[in-house]
């Protein structure tokens, strides 16, 4: 078996994995938020959290594990402009997640208690899904960048 293909398939899946969950629960929450309905936003924002531990978490360690492991195997110098430009704009994304993570787990915290106190949701709610929202758009360009880089490899500078 030839480790380098394991851990080329193991990079590619969790980038599948991280973006996926990232931009799925970024979509339902999004649409839960504009539903109108307290009890859908409760459970999506409940779900997202889960789902940001359970899969984007582990893809987030692997990724640079086995990139820099992958780079520095197949001889690329972690110098090289693109691959240097790539690790800027995952480490940009990571920068938009971590707040996002602490804002998901207030939003859902908020909507659970919104549920069992059949209340509204506060103004804070409101404020924290904007930036919620506001952080996932440079993170979504972030990541669609890095798997250009990662697909094309141009030659950008030097």
């Amino acid at each position: 078996m030839n480790t380098y293909l394991v851990i080329k398939c193991l990079h590619i899946l969790s980038s599948v994995l991280l973006a996926g969950t990232g931009f799925g629960t970024a979509f339902y929450l999004f649409f839960a938020n504009r539903s109108g309905s307290i009890a859908a936003q409760a459970v999506v924002a409940r779900l997202v959290v889960k789902a940001d531990l359970w899969f984007t978490t582990p893809a987030i360690i692997i990724q640079p594990l086995s990139g820099i492991w992958l780079a520095t195997t197949a001889g690329w110098p972690l110098t090289a402009p693109w691959l240097m430009l790539s690790i800027g704009l995952y480490l940009l994304a990571g920068a938009c997640w971590l707040p996002v993570v602490w804002l998901q787990l207030r939003l859902s915290d908020m909507a659970q208690q919104a549920v069992a106190t059949s209340q509204p949701l506060p103004a804070l709610y409101w404020r924290y899904a904007r930036r919620w929202e506001s952080l996932g758009y440079p993170a979504f360009i972030a990541v669609v960048g890095v798997f250009y880089l990662m697909v094309n490899k141009p030659a950008l500078w030097g």
